[in-house]
């Protein structure tokens, strides 16, 4: 077992660190549960730079749990819009109705309280008590677990349950109880800035003396992981059609991407098909058939999108059409200047073939 004194010598290096080195952040600068909270879901998936804009926006519109819980979930997912897995902003919206319902609208206090919340987890709950109360509780994202796997050359892979124990224990042992909440924002800055995925500068890094992962001659080995995410590929065909001054939408719902956004008519195949082969499917008869004479033009091809677990291959086409047929009496028809009310999959969105639709900023 390591000594402790080492331990919190190494912390007290990563904290010294942290104060010189440290991004100013807005989450940094409040003891808000709620803002910290909403800044930790924007963070699992999202990095600090492409995630700053769209906190700013968020608690901006929604700046306590009440203005949360009360929005529709449509206008929560507009503003989410762009910043991918849509889960997250469903689960903070749950949530919040869970707060005003549970305890009154007053963000619990209690490590345990907090991971009932829906789409909570240990890292999250952890991370909310010890910067807002400085409760002893290790935080471990995938910078802690960097930092960890190479100060103590981790050989044991992190992702799998003996490695998930191992990293959870040696979070722990490195984090002292009075200085909690500053080690933790701490050692996720150092893994951030410091400790990079790529190319650490090991040489000034102010940890390298006792860095086992250094001494071995190939830092980047650690974290070791034992499994690669699989992957599959979708195909998917959309078409943006008009009937005179309206358009047609479609909401995904389900268990599968994207539920609760938007999205024009779409043909899913089981591989990249041209035109020509696309005409030939039952779906696309019956979606146009009996709407005169549909003008199509080709919009957009190649558009690839890389999803954690899938990869999709987008192709757009545009769609005149002069009689609504059954099929498009299916779906949701709005005014074309209606389209900035509805959120869209960044898929969509960024298309600057649709000028009328939202661009992100």
């Amino acid at each position: 077992m390591l000594h402790r004194n080492k331990v919190y010598g190494e912390s007290r290096i990563i904290r010294e660190w942290y104060r010189e080195n440290k991004r100013d952040l807005p989450w940094r600068r409040t003891k808000d549960p709620y803002l910290i909270w909403v800044s930790e879901i924007i963070l699992q998936q999202t990095r600090i730079v492409q995630g700053l804009g769209y906190y700013n926006r968020f608690v901006s519109r929604f700046p306590n749990v009440k203005s949360l819980a009360e929005a529709e979930q449509q206008e929560v997912l507009k503003y989410w819009q762009g910043l991918g897995y849509y889960s997250r902003a469903r689960n903070l919206h749950e949530a919040a109705k869970d707060i005003m319902l549970r305890y009154q609208g007053i963000f619990p206090g209690q490590y345990q309280d907090i991971l009932t919340l829906k789409g909570v987890g240990e890292y999250t709950a952890a991370a909310i008590v010890s910067f807002v109360w400085n409760r002893p509780y290790p935080v471990i994202d995938g910078n802690v677990y960097r930092v960890l796997g190479r100060l103590f050359a981790v050989a044991t892979p992190m992702d799998t349950g003996k490695g998930k124990k191992e990293y959870r224990e040696l979070a722990a042992l490195l984090m002292p109880p009075n200085h909690a909440g500053v080690h933790n924002q701490a050692i996720m800055e150092f893994g951030a800035l410091q400790c990079t995925p790529q190319n650490p500068d090991c040489e000034r890094c102010p940890l390298s003396a006792g860095c086992l992962g250094y001494a071995s001659g190939n830092p980047q080995q650690y974290p070791v992981k034992q499994n690669k995410t699989k992957t599959r590929d979708r195909y998917l065909n959309y078409f943006f059609v008009t009937c005179d001054s309206y358009t047609y939408l479609h909401r995904r719902a389900g268990r599968d991407i994207w539920e609760g956004l938007y999205e024009f008519p779409l043909i899913e195949t089981a591989a990249c098909m041209d035109f020509a082969e696309l005409k030939g499917e039952k779906a696309f008869n019956e979606l146009f058939r009996g709407t005169g004479e549909p003008v199509i033009s080709l919009a957009a091809n190649g558009v690839k999108h890389v999803l954690s677990h899938q990869i999709l291959h987008a192709t757009f086409y545009r769609v005149d059409v002069q009689i609504e047929n059954v099929a498009l009496k299916k779906y949701l028809k709005i005014p074309l200047s209606a389209l900035d009310e509805y959120p869209f999959p960044r898929l969509i969105s960024a298309q600057s073939i649709f000028p009328v639709l939202p661009r992100e900023t």
